[in-house]
């Protein structure tokens, strides 16, 4: 896991995806790097990412590991790469802040393939009156004055010039739903990011800096 600049956490948007990021020293770093998703903000200026001592230490070869530690900010390259769950279906949690029946707020965990979830909608089962959720802080969306009963769900998922509807199973939310109750989607992400979003796109690597967590 690991924090990110306001570039790449884009108000939340960012959060949940997946990254590679390698260090530059031939002498010290492995050529794969580590792999890591994005869930939180980091107010550091100096550098695009805030990594745990554990992904940071992966960044360099195993007899160095230690020495590697003691260094606290290095060189990297990064780059976005398509979230896998092995073939776990995208999830959804009713967040803490929601309150039955008066505000229903949500996260969309377990995100695969890379784009973005810019948009949700929520419906009562065997309506057709969709509102929007707003994006509050990070990944969660919430609505005040939800509908009352079963819930569906639509999201818009982005990525490069183009947009489309993911539509998660019918009834997804219980009549009744309670803060931190997590629901299996039945559907899972896999697109990947085409040309014109820059926050999205694979191939090049972009040269930043890396900070271990204090």
């Amino acid at each position: 896991m690991a924090s990110a600049s306001s570039r790449i956490y884009r108000e939340g948007v960012g959060c949940g995806a997946c990254y590679q990021i390698r260090c530059t020293d031939p002498g010290v770093c492995t050529k794969s790097g580590v792999k890591v998703l994005v869930t939180d903000f980091t107010k550091n200026t100096q550098t695009d990412f805030v990594l745990s001592a554990r992904s940071f230490s992966k960044l360099a070869v195993a007899s160095k590991a230690a020495q590697f530690l003691k260094m606290g900010t290095v060189d990297v390259d990064y780059k976005r790469i398509p979230c896998d769950y092995g073939g776990q279906n995208m999830t959804v949690k009713v967040d803490k802040s929601s309150k039955y029946p008066d505000y229903l707020a949500v996260q969309f965990l377990y995100q695969g393939g890379q784009t973005d979830i810019t948009g949700v909608e929520v419906d009562r089962v065997g309506s057709s009156g969709w509102q929007y959720l707003s994006h509050k802080n990070g990944a969660i969306w919430g609505i005040q004055n939800p509908p009352i009963g079963s819930l569906s769900f639509r999201l818009l998922v982005t990525g490069g010039y183009d947009g489309s509807w993911v539509w998660p199973r019918r009834n997804l939310l219980p009549a009744i739903w309670r803060p931190g109750s997590v629901y299996e989607s039945g559907v899972q992400i896999t697109d990947i990011a085409q040309e014109g979003c820059s926050p999205c796109e694979t191939g090049n690597w972009t040269d930043t800096y890396v900070n271990q967590l204090s």
